[in-house]
């Protein structure tokens, strides 16, 4: 399922947006309200969201988080509330909210634990938007996602809480977060309740810990077992075997959102200069696909890579030639071949800008479905790095100087 999340922009908004700015209800100033809600903040003032943590010290300790493999996506666990609540929620590189289902619900989909109920809360608020000096209301969101899956609900502030290095909790007071009321899809994910937005917007997790942590986060994907997902000093990849590439950031690609807003786009997009498949390497330059500025996006909270339509078909051409085995087309769009014998596929290398060649394994590149195999790479209209062949590497974001490094690991060793 695709995560790429867009938002909802109502005409009439957009004209009075001008107007409008967001405030919660504590006394502390908020911080920058999220893109997709009933407001934007093109005009609101920004705190420094480092002086929002009194809770926490700089102490050289480091904020992490355990994640664990369900089914096709990883998801981490965090506390919400006071008292805390556990909750699992998607790992999202490709969207900014952090929302999870909550009570009332309109209609909310299954989860094995339960759902958060704000009314027992302490330290839950409803933001406010104000329109003018006397009118006021509560916030609402409505995201919906590149897959059709939606959350409709509520923002608000509330206590978030993951575990630290220092061996206390790392509390992060007065999170903007969204409590989903009405809300579909994750059905791939049976575990979550919702999803952790990590991209570079404001309202994301890592966006929200302010500066002391840099923009740093880093995380080491296994198809078994759990892992963690790091932040701050201790996501630092560094070492033998690590090679790093520049993270760009393009115009927000809704021009007329772009003119009223001057916003960049929010998604972490890499150069990949080439596909090798075997020894027969497939250049980017020369195609439609080709950028000096970012032409695919990393993206943790889907599952199969996508290429555009032409340089897709390029790459697939490469792999028929290179396995000698019977093809079978299970559904549209698959590509597959009758043989699980792993020997008979190509070992595929994806080559990032600034020499960063990753050699991917057998898993990354292909699934077993019954006793075929088909290529984990699907054509479609937007490029996208996506995690299952981010698997067994450690993946470290320093968005300060925009770079992503990877380095080749066993994922599911690497913190016993």
């Amino acid at each position: 399922m695709c995560r790429l999340a867009s938002t909802t922009i109502v005409l009439f908004l957009q004209i009075i947006t001008s107007f409008l700015f967001t405030t919660t209800t504590s006394s502390r100033p908020s911080p920058s309200p999220p893109l997709g809600g009933l407001t934007f903040d093109l005009f609101h003032r920004r705190t420094n969201s480092s002086s929002s943590r009194p809770s926490n010290t700089n102490d050289g300790s480091s904020p992490y988080a355990s994640t664990v493999f369900e089914f096709s996506e990883y998801v981490m666990k965090l506390q919400i509330g006071t008292p805390p609540v556990e909750i699992e929620a998607i790992i999202d590189t490709g969207s900014e909210v952090i929302w999870t289902q909550c009570l009332p619900c309109i209609k909310c989909f299954n989860q094995p634990a339960p759902i958060f109920d704000p009314s027992k809360s302490s330290t839950y608020r409803d933001k406010k938007c104000h329109f003018g000096p006397l009118f006021s209301h509560t916030c609402k969101y409505d995201i919906t996602y590149a897959n059709h899956d939606y959350s409709r609900g509520t923002y608000a502030t509330e206590t978030v809480t993951i575990q630290s290095t220092s061996g206390q909790p790392f509390v992060m007071p007065e999170t903007t977060i969204g409590c989903g009321h009405d809300n579909s899809g994750l059905s791939s994910t049976p575990a979550a309740s919702g999803i952790v937005g990590l991209d570079w917007g404001a309202s994301s997790l890592i966006s929200q810990m302010g500066q002391d942590y840099l923009g740093l986060f880093s995380y080491c994907f296994s198809g078994s077992g759990t892992s963690k997902i790091n932040f701050g000093g201790n996501a630092i990849v560094a070492g033998d075997g690590v090679v790093t590439t520049p993270i760009f950031r393009k115009n927000e690609e809704n021009y007329f959102y772009y003119l009223l807003t001057k916003k960049k786009n929010v998604f972490y997009y890499l150069n990949l200069d080439a596909i090798s498949v075997g020894e027969t390497r497939l250049e980017t330059l020369g195609t439609d696909f080709h950028s000096l500025e970012g032409n695919i996006i990393i993206d943790s909270g889907t599952t199969y890579t996508y290429l555009p339509e032409s340089y897709c078909n390029n790459v697939r051409d490469a792999v028929d030639k290179a396995v000698q085995a019977e093809r079978s087309t299970l559904s549209d769009g698959e590509f597959c071949y009758n043989t699980d014998d792993v020997t008979k596929y190509p070992v595929i290398t994806m080559h990032f800008s600034g020499g960063a060649d990753l050699k991917m394994e057998h898993y990354n590149m292909f699934v077993q479905i019954g006793g075929s195999y088909c290529l984990a790479i699907l054509c479609g209209s937007r490029a996208t790095y996506r995690n299952r062949a981010q698997n067994n590497l450690l993946v470290g974001y320093d968005i300060s100087s925009q770079l992503v490094s990877f380095k080749s690991t066993d994922c599911s060793t690497l913190w016993g």
